[in-house]
């Protein structure tokens, strides 16, 4: 019911341009794409390493 229409889409960019100006917006929509690619590595490394915790055997109940 409340889900996004075209219109409002063009609301924000509109918002948008007017705020950060045309010279600046694809500045700020480039550092964004690297802080969201930083963030999807630093998670993918997260992941891994809980993985390879979780399949390294406890050598504490060895004994």
């Amino acid at each position: 019911m409340n889900a996004f229409k075209p219109w409002h889409i063009l609301v924000l960019a509109v918002v948008f341009l007017v705020l950060f100006g045309a010279k600046r917006l694809p500045d700020s929509a480039r550092a964004l794409g690297r802080s969201l690619r930083i963030f999807k590595s630093e998670v993918h490394e997260m992941n891994e390493d809980d993985n390879k915790r979780d399949k390294k055997p406890d050598s504490s109940s060895e004994k």
